[in-house]
């Protein structure tokens, strides 16, 4: 049995988590929307088509904002396409991942669908195509009380309040070549900084999310991403990071230990940041929103999706991604590497919620069922709040292609302070090993453990599509708080949480 420690104190914290940390993200992308969140004939949706089921689930889910329209969508996206009368909507040629839209789902639907989901609405402008004046246009309908001509026009539609968005991306991926109106850094810095600027003449209260690097292994990054800060710095509130990762035929080890890349992109981008800072002698601490992430299980780079084939259909099914044990271990992984960088990552986004890389996974006129990735998320989002702790872990490590040193244990300590509790979040990346870990709770008082929960299974490869229970957590005996410390038995290539009462 392999043995570890983590070491933590009361007094030694990262910072406090954003619930904002637990986003995720719907793109007009295959049937993320149609058939995912919205399709009127399904008999689990509601009077306006919206999928009551799936609602359920992302309320379950703990899912605190959702990102729309896009995504590669987005940038060459008209908005007004999507408001106002049904019958009056064009239907269009979708580029970015070839399809016809109907646009009988707009921005309309999406805050109808926020609000009854709970959620906040995160929005993106069209910067590939468009810019300023489509941008003002746009937070003119959905911010600006009226007496204008497009608050005026949500007023038509009878929406007489507005929807007081707050959140707002400055485009999508503009560092990428596969995007739209893909533009360099320069270009795409002054671009948004005069946008940004703009936007807040209309509405002083929003908040402004740039485009940084889209993935770690982009040509262009870190230097992308301090080029644009130079244009943007005293105008935004966030800089966006993108990460997606594949490589399951790299074999276990080598998949998993990719955190150890998230760690170093995050790292990077924060020290690109510190440089722009005091190269314009700013007060202003620079935070950051990881608005695309997750776990990509089709083979080839993350980085050139599956676009749909053949002729042009409404909604066609691509990129529909089925997840297993060891991709729901690499995904608990990253939410890990977030909650330890919670002193600046504010908002994250798990793409996407339906049918695509996701969670949640529905059927054309029937129900739906989760992905192993939903419960990492589930327990992350529901039970990872309040306070980071600095933690420091100790035990065996690895070798593998990429990585010379790679820890068997990940894991992240969260201080409750309302509840009462210490939540310990442990991934055991060993495919054989069950391994000990003690956890030294400096400062605390801790007095038993209230829950245990694990998820494993017998093959790595396990997924839920035809056994939808297949891959699920369970409650677990094997933690106790022993003398100030929590002693626990964790099981090979499994994902845990154990709450203590304090």
């Amino acid at each position: 049995m392999l043995e570890a420690k983590i070491i933590c104190d009361k007094n030694f914290i990262i910072g406090s988590i954003d619930p904002r940390l637990y986003g995720s993200f719907l793109e007009h992308m295959g049937r993320v929307i149609y058939t995912g969140v919205y399709e009127p004939d399904n008999l689990n949706s509601d009077e306006e088509g919206f999928r009551s089921d799936v609602i359920e689930k992302v309320k379950k889910m703990g899912v605190t904002a959702v990102r729309y329209p896009g995504g590669n969508f987005v940038s060459a996206y008209h908005w007004e396409d999507g408001v106002g009368p049904k019958e009056d909507r064009p239907r269009k040629l979708e580029l970015a991942w070839k399809a016809v839209e109907t646009n009988e789902f707009g921005t309309d639907e999406f805050i109808r669908w926020a609000r009854k989901a709970n959620i906040e609405p995160i929005f993106t402008v069209n910067l590939g195509t468009r810019g300023i004046e489509e941008a003002v246009q746009y937070i003119e309908y959905c911010n600006f009380p009226g007496g204008t001509k497009y608050s005026e026009m949500r007023k038509a539609h009878g929406i007489a309040e507005p929807y007081g968005v707050k959140m707002w991306c400055l485009g999508n991926e503009m560092d990428g070549e596969w995007q739209i109106g893909h533009k360099t850094a320069g270009e795409y810095g002054r671009l948004a900084a005069e946008t940004g600027k703009t936007m807040k003449l209309v509405d002083p209260n929003i908040e402004l999310i740039a485009c940084g690097s889209s993935l770690s292994n982009m040509e262009t990054y870190p230097i992308w991403d301090m080029e644009v800060l130079e244009h943007t710095y005293d105008v935004i509130d966030y800089l966006a990071l993108h990460q997606y990762y594949g490589g399951q035929e790299k074999g276990t080890k080598a998949f998993l230990a990719q955190t150890l890349d998230m760690e170093e992109y995050i790292k990077t981008i924060r020290s690109a940041a510190q440089v722009i800072k005091k190269k314009k002698r700013s007060c202003k601490e620079m935070k950051f929103s990881v608005d695309e992430w997750g776990v990509w299980a089709l083979p080839g780079d993350s980085v050139n999706m599956e676009v749909s084939k053949g002729p042009w259909k409404v909604a066609p099914a691509i990129s529909e991604q089925i997840y297993t044990l060891e991709d729901a271990l690499l995904f608990a992984g990253m939410q890990m590497v977030m909650l330890r960088n919670a002193d600046v990552i504010k908002i994250a986004c798990q793409s996407l919620l339906t049918n695509v890389s996701a969670c949640i996974m529905t059927e054309k006129d029937g129900g739906l069922w989760l992905q192993t990735i939903y419960y990492p998320f589930y327990y992350f989002a529901n039970y990872a709040r309040g306070i980071v702790l600095r933690s420091t872990s100790l035990g065996p490590t690895y070798q593998c292609e990429d990585f010379d040193q790679v820890p068997y244990l990940d894991e992240v300590v969260v201080w409750n302070d309302e509840k009462n509790e210490i939540v310990i979040f442990v991934v055991n990346k060993s495919e054989d090993e069950p391994m000990k870990v003690e956890v030294m709770l400096q400062n605390f008082e801790p007095k038993r453990v209230t829950e245990f929960v694990s998820m494993t299974a017998d093959d790595k490869k396990m997924t839920n599509q035809y056994d939808h229970t297949a891959v699920q957590p369970c409650s677990r005996e094997g933690a106790h708080v022993i003398s100030g410390s929590c002693i626990a038995e964790i099981e090979p290539l499994s994902f845990n949480m154990i709450r203590i009462e304090i």
